[in-house]
């Protein structure tokens, strides 16, 4: 019978120092799962463009997208498919793009992942497009990485906090319409990584790029704001704050050469505090009062519960040093001031918008030391309405 040190050993990983549970063994099946599902979106001649939701009869499609074959839906499509044209032509020096746009200057104020597929597809189209519909599946496999440096995977609470984390609505939704939330929480989390680590100025630059992604990537500067024992810790402040504005404020600039005074059209995403929060309960709870319990108005109200829930957490258990803490606070406070239209739909944008507030709110819940199955259950309701984002769990792709 081997002696106890040497079966320990044999649980470790070569590196050295890291146990393997079992629940590192299902989190890879899941990770497997997740990647079958994508791949029911792949169709011979067309490749994953069916997750880029584009619509039929789009009339205005870049030259270089109409060339190509891909897969449409009917209705109106999602915002993927604006993001991909902007991957196409990514100087925004021509007009075709401006016709390709519902609003081309909110939407190139988002460039940072169109970039990135051009670069990744080598400036030719037919790789961009690929790259755009797929960088999305890349982000949720590094993330399921990374996650497991809050969340290790050794007992059976991380692991369901892993999933609830890595499953959530918002971030496969993000998934399967080729959106810029999944990267942009990425991009989030590494900025988390560097502050823990010590790396300020590396974070910052971070946060920075980000903030090219979406606008609300800027609140992850906020975990910048650790104590500091430096004489003028104000002054490091004031410059990595300065650090974290400069890239957007460069393409600001950019953009004000084309577009001028549209440049800053598309910023009605704000509204009164609390007024579209508490609209969007009284609208879901009439809603299941008169067409009762199986209604349309289910799902957006276990998202509701859950992102309540996530919020009062940030309440009751303040880790307010920790990084997550207060990235999770800044899009709790988000979601009590973004327009009603985020809130439309079923369950609408809005899982998407504070994606951050879910991944943190389950990377503190593991430290929790009471309470812990009631927070998980009542915070990660929106798992049902994510059941339906991938085709494996229920979402069938176009053929």
């Amino acid at each position: 019978m081997p002696s106890r040190s040497i079966v320990e050993s044999n649980a470790k990983a070569p590196s050295g120092g890291v146990r393997i549970s079992p629940w590192h063994a299902l989190a890879l099946m899941l990770c497997v799962v997740f990647l079958a599902s994508v791949a029911r979106f792949y169709h011979a001649g067309y490749g994953f463009t069916a997750l880029l939701g584009m619509p039929k009869g789009h009339d205005y499609e870049v030259p270089e997208l109409r060339a190509l074959p891909h897969i449409d839906y009917d209705g109106t499509g999602y915002d993927g498919q604006y993001y991909v044209q902007l991957a196409l032509r990514p100087t925004l020096r021509d007009s075709a793009i401006d016709r390709a746009m519902d609003s081309p200057p909110y939407r190139a104020r988002r460039i940072l992942f169109s970039w990135t597929a051009y670069v990744l597809g080598l400036g030719r189209p037919a790789w961009i497009v690929q790259a755009y519909a797929l960088q999305n599946v890349a982000c949720w496999l590094l993330l399921a990485w990374l996650a497991t440096r809050w969340i290790p995977l050794d007992t059976g609470r991380q692991f369901a906090a892993w999933v609830a984390a890595l499953f959530s609505h918002g971030l496969l939704f993000s998934v399967r319409f080729s959106l810029l939330d999944g990267p942009s929480l990425l991009l989030i989390a590494l900025a988390v990584l560097a502050t823990e680590r010590g790396r300020s100025w590396l974070a910052a630059a971070i946060a920075g790029i980000a903030g090219l992604g979406r606008e609300t990537n800027l609140l992850a500067a906020i975990a910048l704001s650790r104590g500091s024992h430096e004489t003028r810790p104000w002054l490091k402040l004031f410059a990595l704050a300065a650090i974290v504005v400069l890239p957007l404020a460069l393409w600001h600039d950019y953009l004000w050469s084309i577009y001028r005074s549209g440049s800053f059209a598309g910023g009605e995403q704000l509204a009164r505090p609390l007024s579209a929060f508490l609209g969007a309960w009284r609208t879901t709870l009439a809603g299941i009062r008169v067409d009762g319990a199986l209604s349309p108005s289910l799902h957006p109200l276990l998202v509701l519960v859950s992102l309540t829930v996530q919020a009062a957490f940030l309440v009751f258990d303040r880790q307010w040093r920790d990084p997550w803490w207060r990235i999770a606070g800044a899009f709790a406070v988000l979601m009590l001031i973004v327009s009603p239209a985020v809130w439309v739909g079923s369950p609408g944008a809005i899982t998407r918008v504070v994606l951050p507030l879910t991944f943190g709110f389950n990377v503190l819940l593991v430290r929790a030391q009471r309470g812990f199955w009631a927070w998980f259950v009542l915070g990660n309701l929106h798992l049902l309405p994510a059941l339906h984002a991938l085709p494996i769990l229920g979402f069938s792709p176009p053929i």
